[in-house]
């Protein structure tokens, strides 16, 4: 199976351009990946990760996605080479995004529910927040009354 999973920022503007033979959009980009745990200075790592979007996908990438924004890519893992013109082989290794998603934050997207809170948001507390007494009535006493 070759299935990936990415969470990282745009380092830059996707580059668009469009195959020779049927004229398909192809748009490239780069995301800076975050390391899972610090190095022994204590500083975050990051791995730069080319990823190629085609047709429709590419698209929506080309026509949403900005250098610094926080996205999620959903792929598989592709490599390829080449010669160029002096004879040196070329390796490439990339992630061809099947699914692309935002990932900031509403209030990092400076969207205008930056400062609503939970309850304005989905109408109701959010979890763990009791704010009614009647929640702690709730008794479950078997499994014959869930819908599970």
């Amino acid at each position: 199976m070759n299935k990936v999973i990415l969470m990282g920022r745009l380092t830059r503007d996707p580059e668009v351009r469009y195959t020779q033979t049927n004229n398909t959009l192809v748009a490239s980009f780069s995301l800076a990946v975050n390391r899972r745990f610090a190095n022994q200075n204590g500083e975050r790592q990051a791995d730069f990760i080319n990823i190629v979007a085609w047709s429709k996908t590419g698209e929506f990438c080309s026509k949403y996605f900005k250098k610094g924004q926080q996205v999620g890519i959903i792929g598989r893992i592709q490599t390829r080479n080449w010669d160029d013109d002096q004879g040196v082989k070329h390796y490439v290794t990339e992630v061809v995004a099947e699914e692309a998603y935002f990932a900031d934050s509403k209030r990092d997207a400076g969207n205008a529910m930056a400062g609503a809170t939970f309850e304005d948001t989905f109408g109701a507390t959010a979890p763990g927040e009791n704010t009614t007494s009647d929640v702690d009535d709730f008794d479950v006493s078997s499994d014959d009354d869930l819908p599970f």
